[in-house]
């Protein structure tokens, strides 16, 4: 089990920057994978970016550049920091953590999400 506590959304204007954040219950070591979902309304839930446990990280096409994906293992933390906000990166942002079990068993853990608002 992993639990999943974010926080640092808000509201913005558009070309502002935010910071998300998001605590595990657990060494981050331990977990496959982390990084972060968005979902506006009417609109499906996209991948943000993504961390793996090498390091490695991968972002949507429509944030490269703009959002950094970094993890504190000390603090079994992993933070998205947000720069050039446009107005169409509102959304509920969505923390997640994958956990591998024997190489194949999948578990997917998610945070409560936090609201990310950026005016024009």
């Amino acid at each position: 089990q992993v639990q999943l506590v974010e926080s640092g959304g808000g509201l913005v204007q558009a070309g502002g920057s935010l910071r998300l954040s998001c605590a595990a219950s657990r060494s981050i070591f331990s977990i496959n994978a982390m990084g972060w979902y968005r979902q506006a309304p009417a609109k499906q839930r996209e991948l943000v970016a993504g961390i793996f446990s090498g390091g490695s990280t991968n972002y949507a096409d429509s944030v490269k550049g703009r959002f950094t994906i970094a993890s504190d293992n000390a603090k079994n933390t992993v933070y998205l920091q947000m720069n050039s906000l446009k107005p169409e990166d509102t959304a509920v942002y969505y923390c997640f953590a994958r956990v591998v079990v024997g190489g194949s068993s999948e578990y997917d853990y998610w945070g409560q999400g936090t609201q990310v608002t950026v005016s024009s």
